[in-house]
């Protein structure tokens, strides 16, 4: 094997390795943002026959086909949301709207499929559901 020969195969083998490296320091340094972004303002309390009421109406729609309690699936999961937002009628009437509506954003690239047949004030008690799990452990 000549002297090129061998100098374009220690080339070649660094530069793999460089590359490599360099890889595998750009996954170290890319960090997972949050996506809870919580917004300030005061917030009301939910009686929690309002709270029980909203808990059955999630169960018997699709919610849990997207969303969990605790960790996020396909969209937020419950608790991050009653994390972001404070509970107050404003919020309660936005979000009542995003269930009825649909939308994407707010939590990243997941979308929400709009729930049409889902009246204002069910996607309200559901809401507030949602919003009672704030203080929940």
């Amino acid at each position: 094997m000549g002297k090129s020969s061998r100098l374009f195969i220690c080339c070649f083998v660094f530069a793999i390795f460089w590359l490599a490296c360099d890889t595998q320091e750009k996954k170290e340094v890319h960090k997972k943002a949050d996506y809870i972004r919580k917004i300030d303002g005061p917030s009301d309390s939910i009686p929690i026959e309002v709270a029980r009421r909203g808990e059955v109406l999630i169960a018997y729609s699709d919610c849990y086909e997207c969303h969990t309690k605790e960790n996020r699936a396909k969209g937020p999961a419950f608790k991050d949301i009653a994390k972001r937002y404070p509970v107050n009628n404003g919020y309660i009437s936005l979000l009542a709207q995003r269930v009825i509506l649909g939308g994407s954003g707010a939590w990243g690239k997941s979308v929400m499929l709009p729930h049409p047949k889902i009246p204002q004030e069910e996607a309200e008690t559901m809401v507030k559901f949602i919003l009672s799990l704030k203080d929940s452990p």
